[in-house]
């Protein structure tokens, strides 16, 4: 359904942790300028763990708005709780959003046969395509291969976001769930690699600095050109890596507002990135050309 750079797009917040509707709607004409394939809104990174269920649907509408039918919007609206989740998941229905994203329940640990009636429950309570959203070093919970392969024949289960890091996994799944079932990397890091092995795109935190960037890095690696790809990749082969020098989004937030894309806002219990990281953040915003 995507293809390429899909921005895991953070919500811009006032200082007092307010949604910063005038920057969001900034952040969505600047995605569509610089050629992001999409944008997924309150996803992980977007703080879906600190906005209630109105705010959450608000600012899914509000995207939603603001793209206006010019670039595809990915609402993220997985839960550790199905109910809630369904819920969530009707408001990007009727919000109007492309897809929706949901990540696994995070610290029940659910069983693999749990994750099963999980998404399949949401799947049938919501005629919406569905992204499915496997994260374990933030879950503490895998959703395996196999189980993937049991929920891919549901008619509007179209993806999986995989971000475990192990692009071994690109193949299983392909082989498992078909040609047609969408494989996004949820993995900055590994995400040329992962495409060149078959992958379809990314849903990536640093496209939310480098936009083109890795848009242009995606067309490359789904082309099958390795050197290219791995050319537009190396130089933010530092961001990669260090907007994860504490907990995401902080980084990356932090980054955002350094270049003026948002205000100096994040919701408690996440803190503004500790200053003893900000010269390594600005280190590898150098390499990747964002600043002077």
């Amino acid at each position: 359904m995507f293809c390429g750079s899909i921005v895991a797009l953070i919500t811009p917040m006032h200082a007092d942790g307010g949604i910063d509707e005038d920057s969001l709607r900034r952040l969505v004409e600047w995605h569509i300028a610089e050629g992001s394939a999409a944008i997924v809104a309150v996803g992980t990174t977007g703080e879906s763990a600190t906005l209630d269920e109105a705010e959450h649907c608000a600012v899914i509408a509000r995207t939603v708005d603001y793209a206006a039918g010019r670039i595809p919007v990915i609402a993220g609206t997985g839960a550790n709780s199905t109910r809630e989740a369904i819920e969530l998941t009707r408001c990007a229905l009727e919000a109007g959003a492309d897809a929706a994203l949901l990540v696994t329940p995070y610290y029940n640990k659910p069983t693999q046969e749990g994750l099963y009636l999980h998404f399949r429950a949401i799947a049938e309570a919501v005629d919406i395509p569905q992204i499915l959203y496997n994260v374990p070093g933030r879950t503490a919970c895998d959703m395996l291969p196999e189980t993937v392969a049991r929920l891919a024949p549901i008619q509007n289960i179209v993806g999986i976001k995989e971000a475990t890091g192990d692009v071994a996994r690109v193949e299983r799944l392909r082989a498992l769930c078909g040609a047609d079932f969408a494989l996004y990397s949820g993995d900055d890091a590994t995400a040329c690699d992962f495409m060149l092995r078959g992958g379809d795109g990314v849903i990536s935190v640093t496209a939310n600095l480098a936009p083109r960037q890795m848009q242009a890095m995606c067309e490359a690696a789904l082309g099958g050109d390795r050197a290219r790809a791995e050319a537009f990749d190396q130089p933010l082969s530092a961001l990669h890596r260090d907007l994860f020098l504490e907990a995401n989004p902080i980084p990356v937030k932090w980054a955002a507002a350094e270049l003026g894309l948002c205000g100096r806002g994040i919701r408690l219990p996440l803190t503004w990135l500790s200053e003893r990281y900000h010269e390594p953040v600005r280190a590898a915003m150098r390499q990747a050309g964002l600043l002077a």
